[in-house]
């Protein structure tokens, strides 16, 4: 049974860098969240707001600036390097392009920090290994070469190779970076059975708000002046991820979920009918700035548009003038021609 086991911890934690000058860089300071015992936590925020030295330094490659960065409830930069290396793994952002390195070659790379000094690999390594690469989906693909297979692929060998080092946390800098849509959903989702059906504490940073919202246990939300956390649905009702990107042609959409353009509605239409047909007809007239209005609260004498569905046709009424239409995309334009 999953628990309340802080696994990853920071107690009004700092991050920053220092500079080639030794002076002290601070990013964000100030920082108290939480991971817990199987739980997929995304981190997310908008470009240059610290997201990878947050990680970094949760990983221990940057020391913290001030404050507590606790691991099993022990300061990560108390840890020895092989100690740490059995608790926590960590896959970058780099792309690895290596010639000559086979996908079993690389995942094996992860059973290092459980091998002897020469770091040869015993038979129980191998199954290791072997059953690592079969987890993600790559088996069958253990003697191709790393540089020759694709992106998605590629990446699913990196967490490949972190289930090999066989520890209880693994840390991701954007997984889903440069991937297809299809890649980006299967790569979150293997973590997401692996924080829930294996117990392991998964902290992935990405820009995908809506695979991470669909996916993940908990989010970390890096605004301007804080770090927020809860689940998808508490951020969403608490308005945080309405502060995420200050923008006046962008906002966030409370009842869909995601970010969507703020436009000029132009014109009102009533749209009648059953089914997924009316969603998307109502989708397709707001993105041509169509107000959507009740028929009860259109009022007297208002210019609008009636629109009844019945799919596959579309049958259009404004004022004296009805036309049928077999496609979204022939209502749109004949709406814009109006």
């Amino acid at each position: 049974m999953i628990g309340e086991e802080k696994i990853i911890a920071l107690n009004n934690a700092t991050i920053g860098y220092k500079a080639k000058t030794h002076s002290v860089n601070v990013v964000k300071s100030g920082i108290s969240v939480h991971a817990l015992k199987g739980e997929l936590v995304a981190l997310i925020g908008g470009n240059g707001v610290g997201k990878s030295t947050l990680l970094r330094t949760i990983a221990g490659f940057q020391p913290s600036m001030g404050g507590d960065v606790l691991i099993r409830g022990k300061q990560v930069n108390a840890y020895r390097e092989k100690e740490l290396a059995l608790i926590m793994s960590f896959v970058s952002t780099e792309i690895i392009r290596v010639p000559n390195l086979s996908v079993f070659d690389l995942v094996s790379l992860g059973r290092y920090p459980h091998t002897n000094w020469f770091g040869k690999l015993l038979d129980e390594d191998r199954d290791i290994v072997a059953e690592a690469i079969n987890s993600v989906g790559l088996k069958g693909y253990e003697n191709r070469m790393v540089n020759c297979i694709s992106d998605g692929e590629r990446q699913k060998a990196m967490i490949a190779r972190t289930l090999a080092q066989n520890t209880d946390v693994i840390v991701l800098d954007e997984p889903t970076a440069f991937l297809d849509l299809s890649n980006k959903y299967e790569i979150v989702h293997i973590l997401h059975e692996l924080a829930n059906e294996k117990g392991k504490t998964i902290l992935f940073s990405t820009h995908d708000l809506t695979t991470a919202i669909a996916e993940s246990d908990r989010m970390w939300v890096m605004l301007n002046g804080s770090v927020e956390q809860g689940s998808p649905e508490d951020l969403i009702l608490n308005g945080d991820f309405a502060s995420l990107f200050q923008s006046e042609h962008l906002f966030f959409d409370q009842e869909k979920g995601d970010f969507r353009i703020r436009k000029q509605t132009k014109r009102k239409a009533i749209v009648r009918g059953r089914g997924l047909a009316v969603d998307w007809t109502i989708k397709a007239l707001e993105r041509n700035g169509f107000e959507i209005i009740d028929s009860a609260n259109s009022g007297d004498g208002a210019a609008y548009v009636k629109i009844d569905v019945t799919y596959p046709e579309w049958t259009v009424k404004e004022q004296s003038q009805t036309t049928k239409f077999n496609s979204l995309l022939s209502v749109c334009r004949y709406l814009k021609g109006m």
